[in-house]
C-alpha cells in the first residue's frame, strides 16, 4: 500500500484532482483527474500514469445540477473501494485567498476555516469552491488531515508600498489592499531557478504566469518584490475572459451613465471581457493565432503589449533585470506570444534564438542577449503535495 497525497484544485466549473506519493520533492503523480463543465455538462476524465481510466457509474451520467460536495463525496467512494493500494494521508487544497493572516500552508481547523470563510468576499467567484471541497472531504473523511496552501502567501514579502492604495486609511486598516495572486505557480517556479538560471536566480527576475489567467512577478532572490494582480484577480494583465486594469471611472460610468448593475459589471469584467472581448471570438489564444480576423490580432497585440508595460514598471522596481521566464498555458506554449513581448525589449539587450523559442526549448535567448529568458512549466499541484507532505511531516 502506498501512501498519498490527495491534492485538490477546485474552481467555479472544475475540479481538477491527483494523487502524489509523500515526498518532499518533485515527482510526478500517481494518478491525475478533472470534472469539467461543472453546473451545465459535466465530465470527468482520469488517468494514471500515461493511462486513461474507463469512466463507469455513476460518473457516466454525472448530474447537470452536481455539486462539489457531490463529486468529491463519489469520487471519495470510489478511491476508497477501488483503488485499495492508495492510502490518502492527507488532502491538500489550492486555496485562493489567504487575507493578511496566512503566509504559509496551514493545517485546517475550525478556527482557521471560520477565518477562511471571512475571506469569500475577498474573492467572491473563486474562495468558496475552494472551501466546499475542504468542506466536502471532513464530511466524508473527518479523520483526514487537510492542509490549505495559498495563492496569495507567496507575495507577503512585499514592502507596503506595494500593497497599499491610495483610498482613506480607514479601508486600508479594512484590510483593502493589493494581495496578488497565482503565489503557488510562483513559489514552484522560484524553487526551479537555482537549477535553471545558476547564479541568476538571486539576481532580478520577472516571471510571466500567462494563461486564461494572467500576471506577472517580480522577484529579487527569489521572493515576491511586486506582481500585476491586486486586490482581486481582476487586476493587471489582459486575461483570457478577464478585463485586467482599467480606470476606475470606467466602471463608474458603466453604473451611473449605461444603467449597468454591480452583478452586470462584475459579469462583463470577469466572464466577457478580455482576449474574448476585444476579439469577439474566443478567449483561446490558440484559436485567436489561427484566425484571419484583425480584430483577432488587435486582442493578440493587446494583450502582449500590456504585457510589456507591465514589465517596464517591474524593471523599475527591482532596479535592472537578469532574467525573464515565461510559465503556464500561453507563456509555456506560444512562441508568438513570447516573441511579440521580447522584441520591444530589444532596447534593454533582450534578444530571442528564433529557432529555440520556436522549439520551445528552456533557455530561448541567444548567446548575444544581455537578459536570459526561459520557458520553465508550472506544476502547482506538484507544489501542493511538497507542501502538504512538509507539514504533515513535522
Amino acid at each position: 500500500m502506498i501512501d498519498v497525497i490527495l491534492v485538490v484544485n477546485s474552481g467555479s466549473s472544475s475540479l481538477k484532482f491527483a494523487l502524489y506519493p509523500v515526498s518532499t520533492e518533485v515527482t510526478e503523480p500517481l494518478m491525475t483527474g478533472k470534472v469539467i463543465r461543472i453546473g451545465s455538462d459535466p465530465k470527468l476524465m482520469a488517468s494514471i500514469g500515461d493511462d486513461a481510466l474507463t469512466v463507469t457509474e455513476p460518473f457516466t451520467h454525472i448530474p447537470k445540477d452536481a455539486t462539489h460536495e457531490w463529486l468529491i463525496t463519489n469520487l471519495l467512494e470510489r478511491l476508497y473501494s477501488r483503488y485499495v493500494g492508495f492510502h490518502p494521508v492527507a488532502a491538500g487544497h489550492r486555496v485562493v485567498h489567504g487575507g493578511s493572516e496566512f503566509h504559509q500552508p496551514i493545517v485546517i481547523n475550525d478556527e482557521n476555516m471560520e477565518i477562511l470563510k471571512s475571506y469569500i468576499p475577498l474573492a467572491p467567484l473563486h474562495q468558496q469552491h475552494c472551501l466546499a471541497a475542504i468542506q466536502a472531504i471532513t464530511k466524508n473523511s473527518p479523520e483526514l488531515p487537510q492542509i490549505a496552501c495559498f495563492d496569495t502567501a507567496f507575495h507577503h514579502t512585499q514592502n507596503r508600498l506595494e500593497k497599499i492604495y491610495a483610498i482613506p486609511r480607514k479601508y486600508t486598516e479594512d484590510q483593502l489592499i493589493r494581495y496578488g495572486f497565482h503565489g503557488i505557480s510562483y513559489q514552484y517556479i522560484a524553487s526551479c531557478l537555482t537549477a535553471k538560471l545558476g547564479p541568476k536566480a538571486k539576481g532580478r527576475v520577472i516571471v510571466a504566469h500567462l494563461g486564461n489567467g494572467a500576471s506577472m512577478c517580480a522577484m529579487h532572490n527569489k521572493r515576491s518584490v511586486a506582481t500585476s494582480m491586486g486586490f482581486s484577480t481582476l487586476d493587471g494583465l489582459i486575461m483570457g475572459t478577464r478585463s485586467g486594469s482599467i480606470d476606475a471611472g470606467l466602471v463608474l460610468n458603466l453604473m451611473n451613465e449605461k444603467g449597468l448593475s454591480a452583478e452586470e459589471v462584475q459579469e462583463m469584467l470577469y466572464r466577457q471581457s478580455g482576449l474574448l472581448g476585444v476579439s469577439g471570438i474566443s478567449n483561446n489564444m490558440r484559436v485567436l493565432a489561427e484566425s484571419d480576423d484583425p480584430k483577432a490580432h488587435e486582442a493578440i497585440e493587446l494583450f502582449c503589449y500590456r504585457a510589456v508595460k507591465e514589465i517596464g514598471s517591474q524593471i523599475a522596481v527591482l532596479g535592472g533585470l537578469d532574467a525573464i521566464v515565461f510559465t503556464a498555458g500561453i507563456g509555456e506554449n506560444s512562441a508568438q506570444v513570447r516573441k511579440m513581448i521580447c522584441e520591444p525589449l530589444a532596447w534593454l539587450g533582450v534578444k530571442l534564438d528564433n529557432e529555440a523559442n520556436e522549439k520551445h526549448l528552456n533557455k530561448i535567448s541567444s548567446e548575444q542577449s544581455t537578459i536570459d529568458v526561459h520557458i520553465i512549466p508550472t506544476n502547482e499541484q506538484a507544489m501542493i503535495a511538497i507542501s502538504t507532505s512538509d507539514l504533515i511531516n513535522t
